[in-house]
C-alpha cells in the first residue's frame, strides 16, 4: 500500500468529515430530531445536498422542494459513478458501497493517482473515512448543537475546500481556460440561482467544446 494515498485519504477524511459538525447543528435547529439527522446523513452522504435539504426546511420550504434541490446537487456523483465504474470494478453488493461512497473526495483523490491500484485504494479509504469521519461529527454537531458555534469560525469549511483543490490543482494546470471559464460562471451566477445551483451551471460550461485554431 501506498502510505502517501493512505495519508492524503485519511487527511481529506478528517478535514472534510469536521464540517459535518456544522450540519448536524444546523439540521438540529432547523427542527429535525437526531434520529432523522443520522439518517439523513448516512444514506444521502452527500454534504451540498444534505445543507440544500436543511435550508430548504429551514426557510419554511415544502419537502418537495428540498428534495429536489437535494437532489440536483446529488446528480454530480453519477457522472463520478461513470468515470469509476471502469477503474473500481466493483461486483456484488460492492457495487451499492461503491455507488454509496462515489463522492467528490473520493473522485478527487482517486484520479490524482497514477497508479492503478492506488486509484482503487485512494477511492475505497477516501470514501470510507469520509463516511465515519461525517458521520460521527454530525452525531457530535446534532446533540451539542450551536455549542460547537459556526464551522466559519475555526476556518474548518475552508480546510476541506482547500484539500479538495489540492487535490485538483495538478490537473487543472493542463485544463486552466475551461476551469476558470467555469469558475467565472459560477462566480456570476451565484447572486442570481438558488443555492448550489451555480455550480452545475458551471459544469455545464466547463464541458461546453472549444474551437482549436487551425
Amino acid at each position: 500500500m501506498s502510505k502517501q494515498v493512505i495519508s492524503t485519504s485519511v487527511s481529506v477524511g478528517l478535514a472534510t468529515g469536521l464540517y459535518g459538525i456544522s450540519f448536524g447543528a444546523l439540521a438540529s435547529v432547523a427542527g429535525l430530531d437526531l434520529l432523522s439527522i443520522m439518517l439523513l446523513s448516512i444514506l444521502m452522504f452527500s454534504g451540498a445536498s444534505q445543507f440544500a435539504f436543511i435550508g430548504v426546511i429551514a426557510a419554511g420550504g415544502a419537502p418537495i422542494t428540498a428534495v429536489t434541490s437535494a437532489w440536483l446537487l446529488g446528480v454530480r456523483n453519477s457522472f463520478y459513478a461513470l468515470r469509476l465504474s471502469s477503474i473500481i470494478q466493483p461486483k456484488g453488493l460492492w457495487r451499492l458501497l461503491a455507488a454509496q461512497l462515489s463522492i467528490d473526495e473520493s473522485n478527487a483523490v482517486s484520479s490524482a493517482q497514477l497508479e492503478l491500484r492506488d486509484q482503487k485504494l485512494g477511492f475505497w479509504l477516501t470514501g470510507a473515512s469520509v463516511f465515519v469521519f461525517w458521520n460521527t461529527a454530525t452525531y457530535f454537531g446534532a446533540v451539542l448543537g450551536e455549542l460547537f458555534g459556526s464551522v466559519e469560525t475555526w476556518g474548518l469549511d475552508a480546510a476541506a475546500a482547500a484539500a479538495f483543490l489540492g487535490l485538483l490543482w495538478p490537473r487543472l494546470k493542463k485544463q486552466w481556460l475551461p476551469a476558470l471559464i467555469a469558475a467565472t460562471a459560477a462566480t456570476l451566477l451565484t447572486p442570481w440561482l438558488p443555492a448550489g445551483s451555480a455550480i452545475l451551471a458551471a459544469v455545464l460550461v466547463a464541458f461546453l467544446p472549444t474551437r482549436k485554431k487551425k
